[in-house]
């Protein structure tokens, strides 16, 4: 039997309660009791001016490929995160085959890098590699676009009765194998080109089992009160429940618009419908270069949009879209150059374009932006990824603030100079919006990270402090917890966060990642 008292901390137990000062004795892996009489028998930590707060739960995570191949996982670990959600945008490596492995290691290059073997085809082989050793714990959402590629292909079409039939069972099969729900990409080749009819029969397939809905949607500019309504009538007509990810509302056309957005979600939640969402505490975004380009010019697959690349009638076409009407990619608005940063890059050569926007290098360069653009994407072979500077702080915190909202990282793992999200979201909140800013008190903020979190994965044993729960746990100091992370240096590892346990073992130990791998999948 092994003990641990760890004595004197404030203790933050998920739930929005107010702190109370108190020891925590946790026995197993699990926590046995709390309070000021915990008994005396075992080693001690002694915690005096840190909080004790149940480990942080990363509902919007890219980590599929990282936590099995990275034993360290320094991204998630050095900032008190304990489980991630993966599985996420419609696009991962489960279910596959081979033939859909081999156009989705192209695909998803620039959000995991190119693999090695990838001996796993199905959810549950994914979810037994994860069992073998991570430094934190994994949920899995199934991911409707790598469903639809299996069934459909890549092709813009809709789906036949017994193609759809067939996306039913994947997904069901995958659920039956322990994901928690599923995900779509609604702006990625090929998830988008389901309609919502498609959608609806997939998610009541969803919720059959219990699990929950969470897309990114068709649209986060122009588009996008329509998309987040759409979502919920998805939920509607499905009966599923509803999680949006990361939630926001970007470029001009939506600057100050955030409350037309929880209006609909206070809408859909008095009419009984389940809603939750989940945002990172920053203002660009992240994704790839290629996800900028109009839908049709990716239909088929990375080899044939590369194809459309050198085609000049093609290639009109597109700048059509990029410049004059909007491009469905670009969420319904034209390419702002400007705000193009690129944040990684595939081929070695074109490293010293990182850090750069498109608008900067067209400038050094004497050249066109949208030229750059194309040139950047055809030597990248698609593999460059992209800061998106479009958001807006005061549609950033009336989101946070309202009371469905969780926390995920979004954050890409890859990269030369990827969004500090990745390693900084959480002490980011803690640190800036708790206790800098002010916008959520301390047991708020926790209990989004935590204990809501948990609740939309439907985990009863994770995300709160209270006897017989697992002894995930993060102990932080509130005084100088920050992120590191900065958009120069994105990863620095979180300030003031020197101890985690993932299962009751210790990941960080004052400060130092010991060589623990605790983490397991986490089913349904």
């Amino acid at each position: 039997m092994s003990t641990l008292r760890i004595r004197g901390a404030s203790i933050v137990d998920g739930t929005g309660a107010p702190a109370y000062r108190g020891d925590a004795l946790i026995v197993d892996g699990r926590i046995a009791a709390l309070g000021d009489d915990v008994g005396s028998e075992g080693p001690v930590l002694e915690a005096d001016g840190l909080v004790l707060a149940p480990g942080f739960i990363d509902l919007h995570a890219h980590s599929d490929l990282a936590v099995v191949t990275d034993p360290e996982h320094l991204a998630k670990t050095t900032q008190g995160v304990t489980t991630e959600v993966v599985g996420q945008d419609g696009l991962s490596y489960a279910p596959a085959t081979d033939e859909t492995l081999a156009i989705l290691r192209e695909q998803l290059a620039g959000w995991n890098g190119v693999p090695g073997d990838i001996p796993w085809r199905t959810v549950g082989e994914y979810l037994d590699r994860v069992d073998a050793g991570a430094a934190v714990n994994v949920c899995y959402l199934v991911p409707q676009g790598s469903v639809r590629m299996m069934v459909v292909g890549t092709e813009d079409r809709p789906a036949t009765p017994a193609e759809l039939d067939a996306m039913a069972r994947l997904v069901r099969d995958g659920l039956e194998q322990g994901a928690v729900g599923m995900s779509s990409g609604l702006t990625y080749v090929p998830g988008m080109f389901a309609d919502t009819d498609e959608l609806v029969a997939l998610a009541r397939v969803v919720a059959e089992h219990g699990g929950f809905y969470a897309p990114h949607q068709r649209s986060y500019g122009r588009g996008a009160l329509a998309a987040y309504a759409e979502m919920i009538e998805v939920a509607r007509r499905s009966g599923v429940a509803l999680h949006l990810t990361h939630a926001t509302m970007n470029f001009g056309v939506n600057r100050g618009r955030a409350g037309e957005l929880l209006a609909l979600i206070d809408d859909a939640v008095a009419d009984g419908l389940d809603v939750t969402l989940d945002t990172y505490p920053y203002l660009p975004g992240s994704t790839t270069l290629a996800a900028v380009l109009p839908s049709w010019s990716a239909t088929g697959g990375p080899a044939a949009t590369l194809e459309r690349l050198a085609d000049p009638v093609a290639l009109a076409r597109i700048r059509e879209h990029l410049e004059v009407t909007g491009s469905d990619g670009c969420h319904g608005v034209v390419a702002e150059w400007d705000t193009l940063q690129i944040s990684g890059v595939r081929t070695a050569e074109l490293s010293g374009l990182v850090g750069s926007t498109i608008a900067q290098i067209a400038a050094a360069e004497a050249r066109e932006e949208f030229d750059v653009f194309v040139d950047v994407l055809r030597r990248d072979r698609l593999g460059t990824t992209i800061l998106q500077h479009v958001g807006h702080e005061p549609n950033v915190r009336a989101i946070m603030r309202h009371p469905r909202h969780t926390v995920g990282s979004d954050g890409l793992l890859v990269g030369g100079r990827p969004h500090p999200r990745a390693w900084g979201t959480f002490p980011h909140y803690l640190g800036h919006y708790v206790r800098e800013e002010g916008v959520l008190g301390l047991e708020e903020c926790v209990a989004r990270m935590t204990g809501r979190s948990a609740a939309r994965l439907g985990l009863a044993d994770r995300g709160v402090l209270r006897p017989g729960a697992i002894a995930d746990l993060t102990l932080f100091d509130p005084a100088t917890v920050a992120a590191g992370s900065t958009f120069d240096d994105p990863r620095r590892p979180a300030v003031g966060i020197p101890y985690v346990f993932v299962d009751g073992v210790r990941v960080i130990d004052d400060g130092r990642r010991t060589d623990a791998t605790p983490g397991r999948a986490v089913r349904r």
